[in-house]
């Protein structure tokens, strides 16, 4: 199957999770979330290429957030995106959650934000962001600050297409002869 067979049959699947104890409790709005969401949208409406987007917030609780990352895996989600939790206090734990439902990690992504982003602000090398692969799902876990979800979702969509091809064994390189 080509890549452009794939595109033209296949309406991607997103979930968005935001965790935050505060604004799962509606103390105030969900800003992060709704970042990711509006960049995707430009994206894929961009690429011509049908999707959904699902977004929750749940509250800062690793258990609950461990079901839904295998819920998005048993669901086939082509693509799963985190906001929060990704920081080092007592309550930062996606990174940690994530990395066990994951098959395989791919470390060059957020290694990149952070060192890019981390040589004008210093604290942004603080985050622990993670990307990886989880079944048929790609996964990112992003700070919750809406600032950084931009800088991140700048860098993410860079190779966000590509990785969706080769995640689903479409080879989109030129053959050399």
């Amino acid at each position: 199957m080509t890549k452009e067979e794939f595109k033209g049959n296949r309406e991607l699947k997103i979930k968005v999770i935001t965790l935050s104890d505060r604004a799962s409790r509606g103390e105030y709005a969900d800003l992060s979330g709704p970042e990711i969401v509006q960049s995707l949208d430009t994206y894929f409406k961009e690429k011509v290429w049908a999707f959904t987007i699902d977004s929750l917030i749940i509250p800062d609780d690793a258990s609950l957030l461990g079901k839904n990352l295998l819920k998005a895996k048993e669901d086939k989600m082509d693509i799963v995106f985190t906001t929060g939790g990704t920081g080092i206090g007592p309550r930062d734990f996606t990174p940690e959650v994530m990395k066990k439902v994951l098959d395989k990690e791919i470390p060059g992504i957020m290694e990149n934000i952070r060192l890019k982003f981390g040589q004008k602000i210093p604290n942004a090398l603080l985050s622990r962001g993670v990307a990886g692969v989880m079944g048929e799902s790609q996964v990112y876990s992003l700070p919750g600050s809406v600032k950084a979800v931009r800088e991140y979702m700048g860098e993410i969509l860079k190779t966000l297409e590509h990785l969706i091809f080769m995640l689903h064994g479409i080879d989109t390189h030129k053959k050399h002869k």
